[in-house]
């Protein structure tokens, strides 16, 4: 664990949730910079691990419950300097739909070929190389 001065952001843990194909985007009703369009994420409570963080930030955000399937990685986002942890997850139960309205616009679940109309600056490496070998063509 990195120690985190006291007026540090907390980190960022994001879901890569895939189901029937699909990767789960939302839209955040204010965006980050160029930041629109992003995985469900939130920040990592005190004493919270990254993969149970991004599985609660799903749940609040869309109302779907997931279960973390393995950590995909972490980086510090060039966009906003926040450190990111990627966790992929699968859909346990549940429909998604925008339940946190006050913080997301609206959701998708978008085929790999719409990835680059969603997110058109890139993935993260370790997130396309998931994708890459998960969704199909």
């Amino acid at each position: 664990m990195t120690q985190r001065n006291a007026d540090e952001r907390p980190d960022v843990a994001a879901a890569v949730v895939v189901n029937e194909g699909r990767v789960l985007m939302v839209r955040r009703r204010v965006s980050e910079g160029r930041l629109s369009w992003q995985f469900p994420a939130g920040e990592v409570e005190p004493g919270e691990e990254r993969e149970d963080a991004a599985v609660r930030e799903t749940r609040e955000e869309t109302g779907l419950t997931v279960a973390a399937v393995k950590p995909l990685g972490e980086r510090v986002h060039p966009k906003t300097g926040r450190l990111m942890s990627y966790t992929a997850c699968e859909v346990v139960d549940g429909t998604a739909h925008v339940a946190d309205t006050e913080e997301l616009a609206e959701l998708a679940w978008v085929a790999h070929a719409e990835i680059p109309q969603y997110v058109p600056y890139g993935l993260f490496e370790a997130v396309r190389e998931y994708l890459d070998a998960t969704l199909p063509s």
